[in-house]
């Protein structure tokens, strides 16, 4: 980010000043659906993309605000290619990346407030301007003893409005997918407990520390080595690696060569956790990953993490990596357990869920099935997403399916198949394989 950047000088903390600005946000989208019927009462084949376009651009103002979870769920929307219009997934990707960064002065009052000392007591250098800002925090480069550092701050008031912007957030957002009140509920509530996770930095250091010991064998996978006694709970300091984001990396045209190395990395980190750890990093966007100079792939973020239980392991990992789906009773065994097909089903409910989740399944599952899968193939994407898309649509899946773990795990996956895709990887996925018995009992 370049320093004559836009940068912004406060950020709304209290309940009311939040609120206020939905409220204005509500009342610009208001207008934009007043103009949109306006024009097509003279023109009644005019679609929505303007009106769509238009709205994006509000709520992502408003939310790029506004910072912390209300665009951190913008984020995680963006990535979900069959939840929304193509002009909010455009928008809402920005946050991956970019959003107003802070100024100099709350900067420095954030660091007065948490180690009682002004930047130049703790680091020997410290650039004000910052590298990189996003939903949560931003990041600037700093050096100490000739070590070059990457510092992370947190938006003043995000740890403490999760709860509350979730509430403000829910009718933008979720309007959209049209999900019933109890599925809303289920989703809010995971996505909050993973929110409060991520804004809490002494947890993250852990975590960073126990995982990247963990994954230290895996081959081309590097993690900068982080510094507890220069971190807080609002503050991060790790090593700074040199390198690329993923979408610069992919900007310069990598060989195929290159481009199967990363994916490969990608896919042994993800599934080596998955299956061995039974946790895993649950943020998959390309701004969470670079490319180092040394030609490995860097991991740059752990502040949201999923852990996987028994009781949703085995039966989902059963479904996808065993022969499982040619036994239909247990296979319908497996749906009940992770909720999909529901007590109070009847007959005939069971058999339309059955086999639109072994359709769907079955897909997720193609990458797992032979030894190598070219994530490079648009036919299978087309196949995934469209099937998602149909999905989407059908009133049969407007009520709550599915136990909580698959919001995250399945954003997990997702963004893992799509950044494969983006990097059109040639990978060999029979590297860390699901610890499951041939027949789930």
């Amino acid at each position: 980010m370049s320093d004559n950047a836009k940068e912004q000088n406060s950020i709304p903390t209290t309940k009311v000043q939040r609120s206020a600005k939905f409220v204005k946000t509500g009342i610009k989208v208001g207008g934009n659906y007043l103009k949109h019927y306006s024009k097509k009462l003279f023109n009644p084949d005019l679609d929505k993309t303007e009106l769509n376009e238009d709205n994006a651009s509000d709520i992502y103002a408003s939310l790029s605000e506004l910072k912390g979870s209300a665009l951190k769920v913008a984020q995680m929307l963006s990535m979900d290619k069959n939840l929304l219009p193509q002009a909010y997934t455009d928008k809402f990707s920005q946050s991956q990346y970019n959003a107003p960064p802070l100024s100099g002065p709350l900067i420095v009052q954030t660091f007065k407030r948490y180690f009682g000392k002004t930047l130049d007591k703790i680091y020997d250098k410290f650039n004000i301007h910052s590298s990189n800002a996003a939903s949560i925090g931003q990041v600037h480069q700093a050096e100490l003893n000739d070590k070059k550092l990457a510092v992370k701050i947190q938006y003043p008031g995000v740890g403490d409005s999760i709860s509350s912007d979730l509430k403000l957030v829910k009718p933008f957002a979720f309007r959209l997918q049209g999900m019933n009140e109890k599925e809303l509920d289920v989703y809010m509530k995971e996505v909050e407990d993973r929110l409060l996770e991520e804004t809490d930095y002494e947890l993250e250091v852990r975590r960073s520390i126990e995982f990247s010991t963990a994954c230290a064998n895996l081959d081309n996978v590097v993690f900068p080595k982080y510094y507890a006694e220069l971190s807080s709970r609002r503050i991060i300091t790790m090593d700074w690696l040199e390198g690329l984001h993923l979408r610069e990396f992919l900007q310069t045209s990598p060989s195929q060569q290159m481009r199967d190395k990363i994916g490969q990395a990608l896919w042994d980190f993800y599934n080596f956790q998955q299956h061995e750890l039974r946790a895993v990093h649950a943020d998959p966007h390309p701004g969470n990953f670079m490319v180092t100079t040394g030609g490995k792939l860097g991991i740059i973020d752990f502040g949201c993490t999923k852990e996987m239980p028994d009781d949703f392991y085995y039966p989902f990992f059963s479904l996808t990596s065993t022969g499982l789906m040619g036994n239909k009773p247990e296979t319908i065994k497996a749906f009940r357990q992770l909720e999909m097909i529901h007590p109070k089903d009847s007959a005939e409910q069971v058999e339309f869920y059955y086999t639109m989740y072994k359709q769907m399944i079955g897909l997720f599952a193609k990458p797992y099935i032979s030894d190598h899968f070219d994530f490079g193939e648009t036919a299978f994407f087309d196949e995934f997403y469209g099937f998602g898309e149909k999905v989407s649509k059908m009133p049969e899946f407007k009520q709550a399916r599915g136990v909580k773990h698959f919001i995250y795990v399945n954003r997990t996956n997702f963004g893992l198949y799509n950044i494969l895709h983006e990097l059109k990887a040639k990978v060999k996925t029979d590297t860390y394989k699901p610890h499951v018995v041939e027949m789930f009992a």
